[in-house]
């Protein structure tokens, strides 16, 4: 059974850059797309990036787009969101979920709903 393991999180100031790791294991999982999404006390997770497991294929968050960038390493298997002019906005608690059916074509789901196996989150706070 997969499980991931996110890391990185922090405490950091507006314009800071942290990088987050999700690390899986249990079983290789090169051919699965992987998601960042973070939520808010009270609010919905939040759809952030996503790679296709086949393609590298990356979709964004308009409100993440040219700050955030997101990479895997098959070698590590991890998947790395880089988040570089860090706002108070995207301060929140960031999951990375795994997709267990494998995508023939196209991007990776921005929707929540579409991933099967999630960690249990690391803490990110931008102070402003």
């Amino acid at each position: 059974q997969v499980q991931l393991v996110e890391s990185g999180g922090g405490l950091v100031q507006a314009g800071d850059s942290l990088r987050l790791s999700c690390a899986t294991s249990g079983r290789p999982t090169p051919g699965n797309d992987i998601g960042w999404f973070r939520q808010v006390a009270g609010k919905e997770r939040e759809f952030v990036a996503a790679i296709t497991g086949s393609s590298d294929i990356t979709v964004y968050n308009d409100s993440v787009k040219g700050r955030f960038t997101i990479s895997r390493d098959n070698t590590k298997n991890s998947v790395f969101l880089q988040m570089d002019s860090l706002k108070p906005e995207d301060s929140g608690d960031y999951y990375c979920g795994l997709r267990e059916r494998l995508r023939l074509r196209g991007m990776a789901s921005s929707s929540a709903s579409e991933y099967d196996v999630w960690g249990q989150g690391t803490q990110v706070t931008v102070s402003s």
